[in-house]
């Protein structure tokens, strides 16, 4: 996806989520560090341009819930969570970049659940790719990918890495 791919794939998702929204009042969004953070912030500024009201942005870090830890690293790299409203009792629409496996959504669910109980959560991802090990299903995807378990997503945008794309790749088979 190109840049401008990527803008008119979240103004259709800023739609879909008004669509789908009976009470904006008590909506939030809660992006996953890294990539979901833009996505949810991007989100908030597309509805607030639509509807006039914002909606709030917490960030979710889920590096101590994750159930592959002792494979990431010696001492995982911990970032902050921000989530500067409450979540119980509120209809959260949890973000990502790529859903895969669901490993990742099932640890930014612990996390979030650290933090409240929310009326109702939601998961928006911009590429969903398939190959789930959990039984995990987004409400909203950008983009539906099949791919093979060789081939890699990777989602790029100004905020983190100073370019704006999303790309399929291969992936470098082990010794090569």
């Amino acid at each position: 996806m190109s840049a401008s791919e990527i803008d008119r794939t979240l103004v259709r998702l800023a739609h879909e989520i008004l669509e789908r929204t009976s009470d904006l009042n008590n909506l939030a969004f809660i992006g996953i560090r890294r990539r979901g953070v833009p996505l949810a912030q991007r989100l908030s500024k597309k509805i607030e341009g639509l509807e006039q009201r914002k909606i709030p942005v917490g960030i979710l870090d889920i590096n101590l819930y994750r159930d592959d830890l002792s494979t990431v690293g010696q001492a995982p790299v911990v970032n902050s969570t921000d989530i500067p409203f409450p979540v119980t009792g509120r209809d959260i629409i949890l973000m990502d970049d790529v859903l895969y496996t669901g490993r990742t959504i099932r640890a930014a669910l612990d996390a979030l659940f650290d933090h409240g109980r929310p009326a109702r959560v939601q998961l928006l991802v911009l590429i969903d790719r398939g190959h789930r090990e959990l039984p995990i299903e987004a409400s909203y995807a950008g983009r539906r990918v099949q791919t093979t378990s060789n081939e890699i997503i990777e989602v790029k945008f100004n905020e983190i890495d100073s370019t704006e794309k999303v790309l399929l790749v291969e992936r470098m088979a082990e010794g090569a």
